[in-house]
């Protein structure tokens, strides 16, 4: 039986990639979060892939949460138009948080900081930590090289066969919403 959604985590770049699909996938999930009244979690960024999703939800109408260090306040890339931003002292405490207010978890492409987030909680998953879904939108195939290197340290014995059956793959951002929500 299906765990209830009421939140999903995001993790994208602050950068908007050199594709349009990129930007396009991150604005059509910010919307059908908002308008499957499922609230936001990501990183509290204006800029890029962020900034897309989460100004698509909250023209949907939906709730939008950002949970972004001073740090980078400091550097006025925080979105002052959420329905919460939640400000924290370090990314650990950024990352603990989005965990705890998520009921699940979806990366869309992006780069070091998405890669590190996602790896956390698929970590995190392996250790028993959390029994929450995960979703990695492969969108354009982005994610292809990753999947090559799961199957690489799968082989090598350092998953111990644990490594797919941690994640669902999806070929868009909207399948990745589906999964995670029929999980």
């Amino acid at each position: 039986m299906p765990i209830a959604i009421n939140s999903v985590c995001v993790y994208c770049g602050a950068a908007s990639g050199t594709r349009d699909i990129y930007l396009d996938s991150a604005r059509q999930l910010g919307n059908a979060l908002a308008v499957r009244n499922i609230g936001l979690v990501y990183g509290g960024g204006h800029v890029g892939m962020m900034g897309a999703l989460a100004d698509a939800a909250l023209a949907a109408g939906g709730r939008v949460t950002g949970v972004i260090p001073q740090q980078l306040i400091d550097r006025e890339l925080g979105h002052r138009g959420l329905s919460e931003l939640v400000v924290v002292s370090s990314m650990h405490e950024r990352k603990d948080i989005m965990a705890q207010r998520a009921d699940a978890f979806i990366a869309l492409p992006g780069g070091w900081g998405t890669l590190d987030e996602l790896t956390e909680m698929l970590t995190w998953s392996q250790l028993g930590f959390h029994q929450k879904p995960i979703a990695i939108a492969n969108v354009a195939g982005y994610f292809d090289a990753l999947f090559e290197l799961e199957k690489r340290m799968d082989g090598e014995g350092f998953l111990r066969n644990q490594g797919r059956h941690l994640f669902f793959v999806a070929a868009t951002a909207l399948e990745a919403l589906d999964k995670i929500t029929c999980a």
